[in-house]
């Protein structure tokens, strides 16, 4: 098994890896849209999907796998009135995959968050 972090404060102070691997499998814990090198989150949804996203696929190639291997993603959204701003966001970064998804309306930890994004990838 290997452990992936990106040296996100997160993922020190609340005790996670970025990312497991485990034989052909990829779990990529929940990413939020923080541009990490500033510490800071755009107010824009669409704009904090594309930081997950860029975040998400970076953590895969290091780990050895590519969006295309993503056989599983959960959307957390904290409002549904967003899902028009963000659905061209995930439908781009998603093209290559299809993977099974799941999106759901729930709070998430900082009020400035308004998308997390988890995914599961399995390279065959």
């Amino acid at each position: 098994m290997r452990r992936i972090s990106t040296g996100s404060p997160f993922e020190a102070t609340l005790g996670y890896s970025r990312a497991v691997v485990k034989g052909p499998w990829c779990f990529v814990s929940g990413t939020t849209g923080y541009d990490y090198a500033a510490m800071a989150m755009p107010d824009s949804a669409a704009e904090q999907a594309r930081n997950a996203f860029a975040t998400i696929f970076a953590t895969l190639a290091e780990a050895g796998f590519a969006p295309a291997d993503i056989v599983r993603v959960q959307y957390t959204i904290t409002d549904p009135a967003i899902l028009d701003e963000i659905a061209p966001v995930l439908g781009e970064a998603m093209t290559d995959a299809l993977p099974a998804a799941t999106m759901v309306v729930a709070g998430l930890i900082r009020p400035e968050m308004k998308i997390e994004i988890e995914v599961t990838a399995l390279k065959e």
